[in-house]
């Protein structure tokens, strides 16, 4: 019996990027370099309190609410989120 997978296999070109020098990379000129300690700060959670589970909600709210919050552009979902949670901290 053959196996049914529902992956789409890569589109990814790994020989041309196999290919490519480090001196042939174009740097952005507005991302700063990164130093150890950006780099550190990036990698490691060790010892922070673990990110709280969320939960799936159907939630009623104005559509011009929701129009606003989706003009701000991508993650407007999770700046959503953030509010409610500065509002409860403000209310505790």
């Amino acid at each position: 019996m053959k196996r049914v997978t529902t992956s789409k296999p890569s589109r990814t070109n790994a020989k041309r990027l196999k290919a490519i020098r480090e001196a042939d990379i174009v740097r952005d000129g507005d991302a700063p370099a990164w130093t150890p300690e950006m780099f550190a700060r990036a990698v490691v959670r060790k010892g922070l309190k673990p990110v709280p589970k969320k939960a799936l909600l159907s939630l009623r709210i104005d559509s011009d609410v929701i129009a606003w919050f989706r003009a701000q552009g991508a993650g407007y979902q999770s700046r959503m989120n953030a509010l409610l949670r500065a509002f409860m901290e403000a209310h505790k």
